[in-house]
Formats: structure tokens, C-alpha cells, sequence
């Protein structure tokens, strides 16, 4: 594979997640306004997009409630500072099975499945321009929990944020998962050309070596836009690797909680990190605007009727 090197690159901030990661650090946003204040300070150092997942603001658990995604969505763009929005669609796919001897019935406390309408419906309310489609089921992480994302139900997400005129961002955990990406555009769910953010690293997806990126680059089509990123002391190295590949970067507080060893970090301290990467390596870091530009991206407020819910 040659030397594809990008020279304008954009930069997304994951800013929160919905890992376990608020009890171990005190820069991990939890209430709506926390969450829109760190995407904010990401957006003026430097990054283009914010990807947002929201928490319980009390416990800082994971959460679905639509009430929190728009009062992030209208804090972010009533700020004075312009980025693009990612909101995901991720939640509500979760899988807990019993022990490997009886793994039925389901842990009912731990498993969160809901259907494809239902996962998109935050959506439709705050019309972000971008939204994550997990294309593929997987096993994540802990012992007996599955991330679901059959064929049928990312059909029906993809299908549904087409129709609302939002960009899926196709999380690509392995390469089967850009395999059936590329299905979804040739069957026109999806419009091409798509957008892949490659998510290395992550267990038990990709293994974060440089042969399974490079495959997952080469899988990428050649119009395609994609992004990368890998987790903890990672999270910089893939910042250089992804931009040398030809691609964008992914930072932030969702996969990588520290600036250096014992040292936590912010979101916007991350960004500023990858910003000096980016163009210590010679190259410079596009605006939201280019960003709009360059994805065919539409911003959009949320709705009017939604507003006063």
C-alpha cells in the first residue's frame, strides 16, 4: 500500500460514551449540560464533529431518555462556537445472557434491547447530521453480553436516518462489518458515498495491530470518507497512523481517559493533542464548515414542535 497521506484532516471527539468510565475520572461529563460543555471546549480546540452519547446525570450510567439528547443538541448549537453534531443510535442493542450453562432466560437487569424504531427516535427530535450505525452484531468486551445489530434491524435504522436526511457514520468494528456497509450502499439503503469511522482494538472486534488496520483501510472504497481510532495509550499513535493511511482521526474521553501515564485528561486537552499531531505531521485540520462541505452534511435545528417538549 503506498504512502496516501491526508493533508486536510478532520478531527471527531468522542465525548463521553457509555463505558463505565465515570467513577474514574472526574473529567468524564455526566449531565446533559456537562456533556454539551466538553463537546464545546473540544469544538474550539480543534475538532470539527462531536460525538455525543448521554448518562444518567446522577449516576453517570448509560441512558436513552430523548429529553437529555435535545438538551444537549440545542446546547451545543445555541454555543458560540460552530461543530458538527454526531449523536449516536447505538444504545438500546445490548444483549446479557445467563451463565454459559444456562444462559437462558436473559439477565433481564443488564439487557437493554429495544426496537429499530425506538432506537432511532432521539433522532428524528434533534436531526443531528451525523449518527453512528454499529454494522454488525458482536460479542463486547465482558463475558456474556453481545452487541446486536442484526441485518434486519440495521436495514431499518439505516433506512430511517436516510429518510431524515442524516449521514450514518458505519461503525466498523471488524472487516465483516464494512462488507455488509458496502452491501447497504449497493442496495441504496445507505447513499454513497458512505462515511467509516474503524474502531480498532476494541475486544473482541479488530485487533489493534497495523496488518488488520491496513486491511480495514484497503476495504474502505476509494470515495469513501472514514475516520479511526483505538483506545487508551493507543489513542494518539492511531491519531499519526490514520492521518499517514489517508484518513481522519477519533479522539476523546470515550476511549482513552488519560493525556500521559497518570496523567487524566480533558476532551479539548485531547483534541489539542491531536491537533499537534496532525500538524507536527505536515498537514492541517479541517473546520466543520469543510467538514459540511466535504460530506454533503445538512445542519439542521431541532424541530420547531419538538422544542417546547
Amino acid at each position: 500500500m503506498p504512502l496516501a497521506m491526508n493533508r486536510n484532516v478532520f478531527i471527531t471527539c468522542a465525548v463521553t460514551g457509555s463505558g463505565g468510565t465515570q467513577d474514574r475520572s472526574p473529567h468524564v461529563p455526566r449531565s446533559p449540560a456537562e456533556i454539551a460543555a466538553s463537546a464545546i471546549d473540544a469544538a474550539k480546540a480543534g475538532a470539527a464533529i462531536v460525538h455525543c452519547h448521554v448518562r444518567d446525570p446522577d449516576t453517570g450510567a448509560p441512558s436513552r431518555r430523548r429529553e437529555y439528547y435535545r438538551e444537549v443538541t440545542e446546547r451545543i448549537r445555541d454555543a458560540e462556537v460552530d461543530v458538527v453534531l454526531n449523536l449516536t443510535a447505538g444504545m438500546g442493542g445490548d444483549m446479557v445472557f445467563g451463565s454459559a450453562e444456562a444462559p437462558l432466560p436473559l439477565n433481564v437487569s443488564a439487557t437493554d434491547m429495544i426496537g429499530a424504531s425506538e432506537r432511532v427516535a432521539h433522532l428524528a427530535e434533534c436531526l443531528p447530521e451525523i449518527a453512528t450505525l454499529d454494522c454488525g452484531t458482536m460479542n463486547f468486551a465482558e463475558a456474556d453480553y453481545v452487541m446486536t445489530n442484526t441485518p434486519g434491524m440495521l436495514r431499518a435504522m439505516g433506512s430511517a436516518m436516510t429518510e431524515l436526511g442524516i449521514k450514518p457514520e458505519i461503525e466498523a468494528f471488524d472487516t465483516g462489518h464494512l462488507w455488509f456497509a458496502k452491501t447497504l450502499v449497493g442496495e441504496k439503503t445507505l447513499k454513497a458515498p458512505a462515511l467509516v469511522q474503524l474502531c480498532m482494538g476494541v475486544p473482541w472486534g479488530a485487533p489493534n495491530d497495523l496488518n488488520t488496520f491496513l486491511a480495514m483501510v484497503n476495504a474502505v472504497p476509494d470515495d469513501w470518507a472514514w475516520s479511526a481510532f483505538s483506545l487508551g495509550r493507543d489513542q494518539m499513535p492511531y491519531v499519526a497512523v490514520s492521518v499517514l493511511a489517508g484518513g481522519n482521526v477519533r479522539v476523546g474521553l470515550e476511549d482513552n481517559l488519560f493525556l500521559e501515564k497518570g496523567v487524566l485528561a480533558t476532551n479539548a486537552q485531547l483534541v489539542e493533542r491531536a491537533v499537534s499531531v496532525i500538524e507536527n505531521l505536515g498537514a492541517t485540520v479541517a473546520g466543520p464548515d469543510e467538514v459540511r462541505t466535504r460530506l454533503g452534511l445538512t445542519k439542521r435545528p431541532p424541530a420547531p414542535a419538538r422544542r417546547a417538549a
